[in-house]
């Protein structure tokens, strides 16, 4: 199970109460600097938009590329660590809204990730040193260190070679 904290909610669903949970100023204000981000070519721009105006952590030599959507909402439940690729269009979420409840988790990516394009990072979910996530995954658990991983749903394809001799 992932690492997410549940708030239940009452009367109409959790997405409808938005601004219950969060600042409306601070959502505007994520939303203006994650867009320019966006659209930024220079990586060490984008890093100091999510680090300074954000709250992120974000590791050295850290490349997000173009169109990747962090967390509007909690972006600083994000933490990217060195040397990390994101890929193109890809999505890392800290929340989800429910019907009847919202969750919060913390998203951590290690060092030397390779993260494919048009990939979706849940909430709650840890991804170790040096893993690799084909493109187009849903990431809906935690992805060992190592690991090479990929679809939707996400699945294992192929462990380190130090942790399948342990498992045989």
């Amino acid at each position: 199970m992932r690492r997410t904290k549940r708030y239940p909610v009452e009367g109409s669903n959790s997405l409808w109460q938005l601004y219950k949970t969060v600042s409306f100023f601070k959502v505007a204000r994520n939303f203006v600097v994650l867009q320019t981000a966006r659209y930024t070519p220079f990586f060490s721009v984008k890093n100091w938009l999510y680090r300074n105006l954000l709250g992120m952590k974000v590791g050295e030599k850290t490349a997000f590329a173009l169109m990747v959507m962090p967390d509007t909402l909690y972006p600083e439940m994000i933490k990217v660590g060195r040397n990390t690729i994101i890929g193109y269009n890809s999505t890392i979420l800290a929340h989800e809204y429910l019907v009847e409840e919202y969750r919060l988790g913390e998203v951590i990516i290690g060092d030397n990730v390779m993260i494919g394009a048009n990939s979706t990072v849940l909430p709650g979910v840890v991804i170790g040193d040096g893993a690799v996530i084909s493109a187009a995954t849903l990431v809906h658990r935690d992805v060992p260190a190592g690991a090479f991983a990929g679809g939707n749903p996400m699945q294992i394809i192929k462990m380190p070679e130090q942790k399948k001799e342990q498992q045989d």
